[in-house]
C-alpha cells in the first residue's frame, strides 16, 4: 500500500514538473529552436564504453548504427537479407558460402571497401586468439570448437568454410565488417607486454574523426554524460527505389540521462523523439498520446531476457581469494537452494504491482519468438510462487530455522548475500525490493545494493566479485546466438566466468555435469540441420536449464516504445524496435 501511494505522488509530482516546464512553451517552440536539418534524438541511460565494436560487451553502444556485416535481420520476419553482400552461394554439402560485395561500397573516410576488409575482420580479428571477442564463441564449431577459414576469391568475392554443417553458419556473418586500412596497423603491432595495440584502439576518448566505420551513420562527437551525436555518412550503400540516398534523417542524437524519470521528462517537453515506455510509466504516457502527438507502439513479449543468478564460481583470483565466501558458495551451488529461491519469488506479483499487469512469466532462455522456443504448454519446468515448498526444499538441503523463523544452514551460518542491480533501471531495483520481501518469508536476508552498470559489469565479467545479481540479455530467432552465455568457456557464462583467453587458469574452476551438458547441445543444435531435430535439441536445453537453474528467470515485459508522429516509417516490433529500419525513416514537420 505505501507503494502504491508513493507511486502516486511521483505521478502528481511529475504532472507539476511538467507543468511548470510547459508554461509559455509548446511543441513549435521547441521545434522552432531546432537544427536546420532533419534529425532524430533519444535518450540512453548511460555512456558509451568504447568505440571498438569488436570490445564492447554491453549497451548502449553506437555500433548499431555504425557498422553493418555482409547480412542483416529483418526486424520483423527475422529473415536474412543481404547487407554488405548482395548476394551468397552456399554449396551443396553446406561447408562453404560464397558471398559476392555490393560493387562501389565505400567506407566513411571514401576508402573502398572490398574483400580484403572482410578476410581482414574475420582473420585477422574475430578468429584471431590474441583479441578477446563473444563473436568467436558463437562461431565456433562441433565438438572440437574449429572456427571457419576464409578466404578471398577476387576483389568481391570471399569463401567461407566449415569443418563440418552448421545450422547459423549464414546467419552468423551478420558481424560487423571492420576497416583493413584503418586497423590493420593496431592489430599486427604490439605494445610492451605484448598485446595487439588493437585492444587499446578506439577507446572512449578516440577523436570521432579516426574512427571509420560503413554503416547508415558515422559518430559526428560525443560529449561524456551529455550527448553522443550521429552524422549522415555520404557513403553508405542503401539507395531508394527512385535511387535516392539512404538514410533520410540526417543527424541522430543520443540524449545521456540519468534515470528513466529524467528521460520521461525530455520525451514530454518535446525534447526527444523515441522512448522506451516502462510500466510504471505507461498508463500515464498513455493519456498523453494525443495532446503531445506520439504513439505508443506495443510488439508483444519482448526476445529478451530477466533473470536472478548466483555466483557459482568456486574458484580463487590470483590473490589466492575465493571469488565467493566458500559458506556462501556452498549454498549457491545446491541446486535445491536454487529452487527454494525460484519458488519463493512471487512474480504474478511483480508483474501485477512493477510491470502493471504489462508481462507475463519467464522461463525460457530462448525468445518465444524463435521456433525453438519450448513453452510450459509443451513440457517446460516452470516454478510457481509457493512458499511451503520453497521451505520444505530448504529444510531437505539440510538447512534449518532458528526460533526468530532466520534460515540457517547445516552449521548454524545464517543465510544472507548481496544481491547487486544497475541503478539506473528502475524496474529491476523495483524487482530486487521485491525480491528481497519475498525471501524475508522464507527466512532469508537479502542485502540488496544497487550500482552503477559499469561497476557491475565489471564484477560480472572481470572480478567476479559478487554474490548474486538481476540482469539482463538480449534475445532473438537463432539460440546459437546465446552460446557464449551457454558454453562453459565463453565470455558471456557470467555464472560461472571461467578463465578467458590471454588469462591464466583459474584455481579452483569447476564445471557440473549438468553445465557441460547445456554447452554440449548447443554445439550439437548449431551442426543439426533438420530443422524437428534441432527443435528437439534445444528442447532438451531449455529443460535443463529450469531443472538446474543456473538463472531464474523472472519477467518477460511487453516491447512498448513511444514515438512522435513526425518519425515517418516505423515498423515496429519486439525484435527490431522502433529503429531496426532507421535507414529509411523520415522527419515530417
Amino acid at each position: 500500500m505505501i507503494t502504491n501511494i508513493w507511486s502516486r505522488w511521483q505521478v502528481v509530482l511529475l504532472v507539476l514538473i511538467l507543468n511548470i516546464a510547459l508554461i509559455g512553451c509548446s511543441l513549435e517552440q521547441f521545434r522552432t529552436n531546432a537544427a536546420p536539418v532533419s534529425q532524430l534524438v533519444y535518450s540512453v541511460l548511460s555512456d558509451p564504453k568504447t568505440f571498438n565494436p569488436v570490445l564492447s560487451t554491453e549497451s548502449p553502444n553506437i555500433f548499431g548504427l555504425t557498422y553493418e556485416g555482409l547480412v542483416t535481420e529483418n526486424g520483423l520476419s527475422g529473415e536474412i537479407e543481404p547487407a554488405l553482400a548482395e548476394s551468397w552461394e552456399i554449396s551443396e554439402d553446406k561447408k562453404k558460402i560464397v558471398f559476392t560485395l555490393r560493387e562501389g561500397l565505400k567506407w566513411s573516410d571514401g576508402h573502398p571497401l572490398t574483400a580484403d576488409d572482410v578476410v581482414f575482420t574475420y582473420n585477422d580479428i574475430y578468429l584471431n586468439e590474441k583479441i578477446p571477442s563473444s563473436a568467436r564463441d558463437i562461431l565456433r564449431i562441433g565438438k572440437n570448437r574449429a572456427l571457419p577459414t576464409v578466404r578471398k576469391l577476387d576483389a568481391r568475392r570471399i569463401e567461407f568454410s566449415v569443418p563440418e554443417p552448421f545450422a547459423p553458419f549464414l546467419r552468423s556473418t551478420g558481424l560487423s565488417i571492420l576497416p583493413a586500412h584503418a586497423l590493420l596497423e593496431s592489430v599486427t603491432s604490439f605494445d610492451s607486454e605484448g598485446k595487439p595495440r588493437f585492444l587499446s584502439t578506439w577507446k572512449i576518448d578516440t577523436d570521432p574523426k579516426e574512427l571509420v566505420c560503413n554503416g547508415p551513420y558515422k559518430l559526428e562527437s560525443y560529449r561524456t554524460s551529455e550527448q553522443v551525436v550521429f552524422r549522415r555518412n555520404p557513403y553508405y550503400w542503401r539507395k531508394d527505389s527512385e535511387g535516392n540516398p539512404q538514410p533520410y534523417i540526417e543527424k541522430i542524437v543520443w540524449q545521456i540521462v540519468e534515470n528513466q524519470d529524467t528521460s520521461l521528462l525530455k520525451f514530454i517537453a518535446g525534447t526527444s523523439d523515441v522512448m522506451g515506455v516502462s510500466p510504471e510509466n505507461f498508463s500515464f504516457l498513455k493519456q498523453k498520446e494525443r495532446r503531445y502527438k506520439f504513439k505508443i507502439y506495443n510488439g508483444g513479449p519482448a526476445p529478451g531476457t530477466t533473470f536472478l543468478a548466483f555466483n557459482l564460481n568456486k574458484g580463487r583470483n590470483a590473490s589466492d581469494r575465493p571469488f565467493v565466501e566458500p559458506i556462501k558458495s556452498k549454498w549457491f551451488n545446491k541446486v535445491e537452494f536454487r529452487r527454494a529461491i525460484a519458488s519463493a519469488i512471487a512474480r504474478q506479483t511483480m508483474i501485477n504491482n512493477i510491470y502493471r499487469g504489462l508481462g507475463e512469466p519467464q522461463n525460457s532462455p530462448i525468445s518465444v519468438q524463435s521456433p525453438y522456443y519450448f513453452s510450459p504448454e509443451e513440457g517446460l519446468k516452470v516454478y510457481e510462487f509457493n512458499l511451503e515448498k520453497a521451505k520444505k526444499l530448504l529444510l531437505e538441503a539440510g538447512f534449518k530455522y532458528n526460533d526468530r523463523n532466520e534460515l540457517l544452514d547445516s552449521e548454524g551460518n545464517r543465510v544472507r548475500f548481496t544481491l547487486l542491480t544497475n541503478a539506473e533501471n528502475r524496474t529491476r531495483v523495483a524487482m530486487g525490493a521485491q525480491i528481497k520481501q519475498d525471501l524475508s518469508k522464507i527466512g532469508i536476508q537479502v542485502d540488496f545494493n544497487p550500482i552503477a552498470f559499469s561497476t557491475l559489469v565489471e564484477k560480472l565479467t572481470n572480478t567476479r566479485d559478487w554474490e548474486a545479481t538481476i540482469i539482463g540479455f538480449t534475445g532473438g530467432v537463432e539460440p546459437n546466438e546465446g552460446a557464449n552465455f551457454w558454453a562453459p568457456e565463453g565470455r558471456a557464462h557470467i555464472f560461472n566466468l571461467g578463465p578467458q583467453p590471454g588469462q591464466p587458469p583459474i584455481t579452483g574452476w569447476e564445471v557440473a555435469d549438468w553445465e557441460r551438458k547445456i554447452g554440449d547441445l548447443y554445439i550439437k543444435g548449431a551442426q543439426e540441420l533438420d530443422e524437428n531435430k534441432r527443435k528437439e535439441i534445444y528442447a532438451e536445453s531449455q529443460s535443463i536449464t529450469q531443472e538446474y537453474l543456473p538463472v531464474i528467470y523472472l519477467v518477460n515485459p511487453l516491447a512498448l516504445s513511444a514515438i512522435r508522429e513526425r518519425i515517418q516509417g516505423i515498423k515496429y516490433s519486439a525484435l527490431g524496435g522502433a529503429l531496426w529500419n532507421i535507414y529509411e525513416l523520415r522527419v515530417t514537420e
